[in-house]
């Protein structure tokens, strides 16, 4: 592995131990592209990517419990502070919330505390996840920023074993075997798959021969984990909307412009719509 620095303010490919603050303002000078903006490239148009760029969203709670199962599940992340009160909407509180958040630490209520020691413990009931998150088997959240062809990328693993296996941790509202696949349609997962894969190649850092694995985990008792990977068709379709997204991504970057949305001069009704009457 490229040894870690504290910053990559110089601009070299490598993996980097830095915190997730630093990563998400994207230290490369003239931008890097991530899997998340590769995905809103694919999914949605130029201008909402830009638009997005310019205006980072604004804290959700929602991020909040995501960041701390993470901190239990991989034991790195900012510490958890416990905010033991019935409201969090009065002035005293609400200073108390922005004084924890401020220095970088997740405030949470008693029960969402207690929710996310279950699933981490849950998690740990689960023979592979366990094996897979095992303590001292990796290193959690690492950076990878690497040159594509001129084109800055860059990705933050969850869990980089040291047998070149990546892991990613997803706490979902449903890890039925039956809902993954509209999940892993509507958030991206597959594209998500695909680029890790390219930087963990080209950084030399993982086993083409061993998928990232990603760890589900319902957000509701009893907590149910299932581990899985894409299949070979949708890591396909992963990487053909990479190379789109990279190829609009470059494109915009050399002339400046961030279109919105193709006209769409006639609006069809939905294809199973149209066999019905066919």
């Amino acid at each position: 592995m490229t040894a870690a620095t504290e910053t990559p303010a110089e601009v070299v490919p490598g993996v980097y131990d830095i915190s997730a603050e630093l990563y998400h303002s994207d230290p490369i000078p003239g931008g890097s592209l991530s899997s998340t903006g590769a995905r809103t490239l694919a999914s949605r148009c130029p201008a909402v990517f830009k638009y997005q760029l310019d205006n980072p969203e604004p804290h959700k709670q929602v991020f909040e419990f995501g960041t701390a199962a993470h901190k239990l599940v991989l034991d790195d992340g900012p510490e958890l502070v416990l905010v033991d009160a019935d409201r969090w909407d009065t002035k005293a509180v609400k200073a108390e919330v922005a004084a924890i958040r401020a220095e970088g630490k997740i405030p949470l209520k008693r029960a969402a505390l207690e929710q996310v020691h279950a699933m981490a413990n849950a998690l740990r009931q689960h023979p592979e996840a366990a094996e897979l998150l095992e303590p001292g088997s990796g290193t959690a959240e690492q950076s990878l920023f690497w040159n594509d062809n001129g084109i800055w990328r860059r990705a933050r693993f969850d869990w980089l074993r040291h047998d070149g296996q990546i892991v990613d941790y997803k706490t979902t509202r449903s890890a039925n075997p039956i809902d993954l696949p509209k999940s892993v349609h509507d958030c991206g997962y597959h594209q998500q798959q695909e680029w890790y894969f390219d930087g963990g190649l080209a950084l030399d850092v993982i086993d083409p021969e061993r998928p990232l694995q990603f760890v589900f985990q319902e957000k509701e008792p009893p907590y149910l984990v299932t581990v899985t990977t894409c299949d070979p068709t949708a890591r396909g379709i992963g990487r053909h909307l990479n190379d789109r997204a990279l190829f609009t991504y470059a494109h915009c970057l050399e002339t400046g412009e961030w279109p919105g949305y193709l006209e769409a001069p006639l609006t069809p009704l939905p294809a199973w719509v149209e066999r019905q009457y066919a």
